[in-house]
């Protein structure tokens, strides 16, 4: 029996969520829901799957769903489907607020079904590799930069972006977050579109993450100092870089003063030989993240397992953004009470960092 799912929203990203459920062999895609009929009717027609323009008309007819409609929808779209016994993969972040994350959390608990959240990074094959090793975390940094897009213009740029890294540091360290400390700035006017946060853990981990939606290009890094050494995580590239002291290194440290000068010149080249050993990966694998989180949810709904990314993890995501949120808002950038506050209040500017060409104005 093939697996009955739909997916709600098929803009941007919706759209990738059906054209890959239409092709899981284990899987029917009996429709796709999405608020502008025109939107609804070319991906449906597109697939040669049925088209709707109120979501509510796929109750009784599906298994499982997809929820990818805009992130103030999400609670409304996925309860509708949880209270009804069915599962539901919800596009991150999970829920406007926490209460809203709780009440979805609660209501799948209440009928029973898996709840999964579309944190992606976490199917990356790079961060996959890292999870499985036994890493201690002391300091990590994080960047997450892009282009602006115009999408997901009702949320900032923490909700939008900076999640994806909140995800994978909870996911990390395993430790509460003790301190946050944060402070961006709204470049269009509207919601964030730069921020810089510093987490610090229960644990004496310490996070540095910035995250950009303004940015020419894109950039998606992770770096890991722990007990055990070092890991880089490129994201773009799909690339894990390993770096570990020796044995001997461990055991008894660099002993300078032990070394004769022939040694002590050649110590250079002999860092990443000699004293650290280091190992560089490909993460490569044929199927994108999108697929391999599908793939998941649809195993954990047949089997009925705990999805990878649960709705808990999906709440505490969303419960240290709203704290970033919150810091961002409350810093003072003079250090006065009746001075610039908040992301959208910025101390006034002392003028033009360079002339702008009357060509490049009148472009404008």
């Amino acid at each position: 029996m093939k697996l009955r799912m739909a997916v709600i929203g098929v803009g941007h990203l919706g759209r990738h969520h059906a054209r890959i459920l239409n092709g899981l062999p284990d899987v029917e895609l009996v429709g796709v829901a999405d608020t502008s009929r025109d939107q609804a009717q070319i991906i449906g027609e597109q697939l040669n799957v049925p088209h709707y323009s109120d979501f509510n008309q796929l109750l009784g007819q599906v298994d499982a769903v997809s929820v990818v409609v805009p992130t103030i929808y999400h609670h409304q779209v996925a309860k509708t489907f949880l209270e009804e016994g069915i599962p539901v993969l919800v596009e991150k972040p999970i829920a406007t607020t926490v209460a809203q994350a709780d009440d979805l959390i609660a209501t799948a608990k209440r009928s029973n079904v898996a709840l999964q959240v579309g944190h992606i990074e976490r199917f990356n094959p790079a961060f996959e590799e890292l999870a499985g090793r036994p890493m201690h975390p002391c300091f990590i940094e994080c960047e997450r930069h892009g282009p602006f897009t115009g999408r997901s213009t009702d949320i900032g740029v923490v909700l939008d972006l900076m999640i994806h890294d909140i995800d994978l540091l909870l996911s990390l360290v395993g430790s509460r977050v003790t301190h946050v400390d944060a402070l961006g700035a709204a470049v269009f006017g509207g919601h964030e579109d730069m921020v810089n946060a510093r987490f610090i853990f229960e644990s004496g981990c310490v996070a540095h993450v910035t995250a950009s939606r303004i940015s020419p290009n894109a950039k998606r890094r992770l770096r890991v100092w722990a007990s055990e050494g070092y890991a880089g995580i490129d994201f773009v590239r799909k690339r894990l870089v390993l770096v570990q002291p020796s044995e001997e290194l461990r055991k008894h440290g660099l002993m300078m003063h032990r070394l004769d000068p022939a040694q002590r010149a050649s110590f250079q080249n002999d860092v990443f030989t000699k004293h650290l050993n280091s190992l560089d990966m490909k993460c490569d694998r044929p199927e994108d993240q999108l697929t391999s989180e599908l793939k998941s949810f649809v195993k954990c709904v047949r089997l009925n397992l705990t999805p990878r990314v649960t709705g808990e993890d999906g709440r505490d995501a969303l419960e240290l953004a709203e704290r970033v949120i919150t810091s961002l808002r409350e810093h003072k950038w003079e250090g006065r009470p009746d001075g610039a506050v908040g992301p959208r209040n910025l101390p006034h500017a002392h003028g033009q960092l360079f002339e702008v060409k009357r060509s490049q104005r009148e472009a404008a």
